[in-house]
C-alpha cells in the first residue's frame, strides 16, 4: 500500500498555503508508517519567508519529544510554495537531509508529495485519502 492521508490534513495543508499566502508555510507531518494522520503548523523563521522556509526548531524538538512518550511520529515536514509548482527547489535539494521522510509541497491548485532519499528526492503518487 502506498501513502495514506487523511482528509483533515489535506484540508489544513491547503488552509495554512492560504492563509500564509504570499509567503510560505511550513509544517511537520505526523503519523505512523507511511499513514500521515496529522499535521503540526510551525512559525515560518526564515528571514526572506516569500520564497524560503525554516521550521520552528522547538516545534521540532516537541513533535519528537512527544513521539517519543507515545504520541505520533515525525513522518516529514510540509511547505509551500506560493507562486511555483509542487515540486522541490534547488534551494529544497540543496537543504534536503537526505533522511527518507516524507515531503509534502502545497501550491495553488496540488499538493506534491515527496520522499528525500540519499539519491536525492522521489516522487510519491497523489496519497490514497483517509476520512
Amino acid at each position: 500500500m502506498g501513502l495514506l492521508v487523511t482528509r483533515d490534513v489535506i484540508e489544513l495543508l491547503r488552509a495554512e498555503a492560504s492563509g500564509a499566502h504570499p509567503e510560505e508555510c511550513c509544517g511537520i507531518l505526523l503519523g505512523e508508517g507511511d499513514a500521515i494522520n496529522a499535521a503540526l503548523p510551525a512559525r515560518n523563521l526564515h528571514p526572506e519567508p516569500r520564497t524560503r522556509f525554516e521550521i520552528d526548531p522547538q516545534a521540532l524538538v516537541d513533535a519528537h519529544r512527544a513521539a517519543r512518550s507515545g504520541g505520533a511520529k515525525v513522518l516529514g515536514y510540509y511547505h509551500s510554495h506560493p507562486e511555483g509548482p509542487p515540486h522541490p527547489s534547488a534551494t529544497d535539494r540543496a537543504q534536503a537531509a537526505h533522511d527518507g521522510l516524507i515531503w509534502a509541497i502545497i501550491c495553488k491548485d496540488a499538493i506534491g508529495w515527496w520522499r528525500d532519499t540519499p539519491d536525492g528526492f522521489t516522487t510519491l503518487p497523489y496519497p490514497a485519502i483517509r476520512a
